[in-house]
Order: C-alpha cells, then structure tokens, then sequence
C-alpha cells in the first residue's frame, strides 16, 4: 500500500482526496465547520431569546471580532514558527472545553447574555490561531500544482458543513440549546481526533528571532503585492456590507414566521448554492479570466442580497440565499488560490493571518454592522443598504482601485 512519502505525495494528476493527510484535514475540517454553524445558531437563538435584541445579536459578532483583530499577527507568526497541526489540534481541545462550558450552562439555567458573548470570544480568539494553521496546512501537504483543486474540495468541505451543521443546529434547538451544543461538542472531538494523525511533507519551521520587522512582515507582503491586496480587501468591504446571515433570526422570526427549524433551513440554504458550486469546482477548476470571474459572482452576491432583503415568501428568500452561497463560494476558491500561489511556503502563516483577518472582519464585523444597522433602520433596510454597498464596492476595486485584478487572467505569482 502506498505511503505519504510516495504517491500520497500527489502527482498532478492523482486525485488530491488520494492523500490520506488531506482527506483527513479535509473532513476534519466538515466536522469543525458543523460544529461552529450549530453553535452559531444555539448561541444566536439564545441570545435572542434572552435579550429579543438586534443589537446584542450584533454583539456576537464584534465579541469574535475583537480577539481577531488583537491576536491575528501573533497568530501568523506562532504558525510559521511551530507545527501546524499541533497549533490547530491544540485549539481545537480548548473550543471542546468552551462548548462544554455551554452545556453544563444550557442545562442548568445559568448562561446569561454576558456567558455567550464571553464564550463568543473565546471562541474567536481560538478560531484566530487555528484559521490561518489551518489554511496553512494545504500547501504542506498538497504540491502547488493542485493548489486550485485543493482549494475546491476545501471549499466543498466548509460548505457541506454549512448545510449539515445550520440545518441540524436549527433541529435541535427545537429540543434546547443544550442539544446543540452537545452535538457540536461531539463534532468537534471527532476534527480533534482527525487532525492528530495529518502528517505534513513541505513545511520548513522558521527559527529566526522574533522582532517587530517580522511581526509586520505579513503585513507588508500583502500590501506589497496588489493582487493579494485586492482580492482580501474585496473580501472585507463587500461581505462586510452584504452580512444577511446575521439577521437570519430576526427574519425567521419576525418577517418570514418560520421558527427555529425555518432558522436552520435559511442558515442552510446559502451552503446549498455554495456546495453545488464547489463540487463543480472540484472537476472544472476556474483557470482562466479569473479576475471577471471574481467580479462577475461578487455581483451576483450583492444582486442575491437586495433579493432576499425584499423577499416577503419564504421560498423565494431560500432562492436569494442560494444565489448569495453559490456566487460566494467562487469569489472563495479565487481568492484563496491567488493568496497561496503568490505566497512563499516560509511566509504562509503570516499571510494567511492577515488573510484570516479580512475575512474574520468581513464576517464577525459585519455581523456587528448588521446588527447594528437593523437596530437603526430595520432588518429589511439594512440587508438591502448592505447589497447596494456591496455592489457599489465591486464596481469601486474593478475600475478604480484594483483594475489590475479585473484583468488577472491565470493564476501565475505576481513579479514585483
């Protein structure tokens, strides 16, 4: 039987699933995804139940954001320094202690609005220095001629989880919190597990001492190079904006009146676009006019948005929510891809924290702008403000900032 070192070193026209590390990361990676989408809607429905709060809603999100933006450069530096996956299985054991935590809380009455934000930032503290490990890990264990393919079946792993996990997480919260949680607790131990027995083959420690010139020096990589510049960038202004998901229990609630299970199917129904998507990904990789590809489903994703936002019928609300996940998993794939070719392997960890960065920013920030935003306005407002800024921000970096990345035409390294 082959081993890591031989053919499960992939050749480029072996299957990449036929590496056993990856087909392990990679379904560690559908098991830890499901794991924080259910804890994502336990802890939204809960704190909804508690305080019937778009703003605390919004809090969530900034309580996962601000670890992020305080710890994302010691988190690059700490995963081009120690092994990958020891960083990634380390973080891992500590989010299955935080879940446990909410349990113990949800079955015996005690969390509080503060417990779940408290428990929310932990989490995003630990998602902080697993995100960029974990990216990390691809190129030390996949060559870089399958990096695009790598990047698919990445992206069709975190979207299968975002089917399983929402839907499932919408199901159990019927039955309690407590149910949710434990369920993600019983996925995360499972990535733990899987992640103990990845090996990598490419990646070299870095020993050099630890000064401000390489704290920064993620940094100045990415905004040397225009490419990397403008794709995470566009990442952060446009999803920043088009951040429905976060007002998806105000909707299920208030507007579409489906309950927790109608949660779980609108929490679901962006990763069934996205899934579909990725899986075609997987056999026909985006290889050419990759910068009008990356402009083309960053307007579908903002188009989708201003549909779901005035969308009053549940079924043509899970219609926009596809749209928005099959247009946004492309815009993924793209991205991801640009960022590891253009990246040198002793520089990966640094570049994928700020990587991690924009895109924990996008998410969580625009969670609490979401929030925030349908507190002023609205939830209905707000999701449509949010996809004319996102469409606004896309014409922006095509003709104004970035046109360099509008004509990105393969995936060869930029020269500078």
């Amino acid at each position: 039987m082959n081993t890591l070192n031989t053919s499960n070193a992939n050749t480029p026209r072996s299957s990449v699933l036929h590496n056993r590390s990856f087909l392990r990361l990679w379904i560690a990676r559908i098991f830890s995804t499901s794991a924080f989408q259910m804890l994502s809607v336990a802890i939204g429905w809960q704190m909804y139940a508690l305080t019937g709060s778009a703003y605390q809603l919004g809090l969530v999100g900034l309580a996962q954001f601000l670890p992020m933006l305080l710890l994302t450069l010691p988190a690059g530096q700490t995963a081009d320094r120690y092994d990958r996956r020891t960083i990634v299985f380390l973080c891992q054991l500590t989010e299955c202690l935080i879940v446990l935590l909410l349990v113990l809380g949800s079955i015996e009455g005690w969390l509080s609005a503060v417990h779940l934000l408290a428990a929310a930032a932990v989490l995003g503290a630990c998602r902080t220095f697993e995100s960029p490990a974990s990216a990390a890990l691809v190129p030390d264990i996949v060559d870089r001629e399958q990096l695009p393919k790598a990047a698919a079946w990445s992206a069709s792993a975190m979207q299968t989880a975002m089917i399983v996990g929402p839907s499932l997480g919408g199901v159990l919260v019927v039955w309690g919190t407590a149910a949710a949680y434990i369920a993600s607790l019983a996925a995360l131990l499972v990535s733990t597990v899987l992640i103990f027995f990845v090996k990598t083959v490419h990646f070299v420690k870095k020993l050099d001492a630890v000064s401000m010139d390489t704290f920064l020096s993620g940094l100045r990589f990415v905004f040397a190079r225009k490419i990397i510049l403008g794709t995470i960038s566009l990442d952060l202004f446009a999803v920043l904006l088009g951040g429905a998901t976060a007002l998806l229990p105000i909707f299920a609630e208030d507007i579409l009146k489906t309950g927790s299970l109608g949660l779980g199917l609108l929490r679901s129904a962006p990763a069934v676009g996205a899934i579909i998507v990725s899986l075609i990904l997987t056999r026909y990789s985006v290889e050419r006019a990759i910068g009008r590809m990356l402009f083309a489903s960053l307007v579908v994703f903002a188009l989708a948005t201003m549909l779901f936002g005035i969308s009053h019928s549940f079924w043509l609300s899970l219609f926009a929510l596809v749209l928005i996940g099959g247009s946004d998993v492309v815009s993924v794939v793209i991205r991801s891809t640009l960022v590891q070719v253009n990246t040198p392997q002793e520089m990966q960890g640094r570049v994928n924290a700020v990587n991690s960065l924009f895109i924990g920013t996008s998410n969580q920030l625009g969670e609490f702008e979401s929030g925030t935003m349908a507190g002023l306005v609205g939830a209905v407002p707000a999701t449509v403000i949010g996809g004319v800024g996102t469409l606004i921000i896309t014409v922006l970096w095509m003709y104004r900032f970035f046109p360099v990345l509008r004509t990105q035409k393969t995936y060869t390294a930029e020269e500078i």
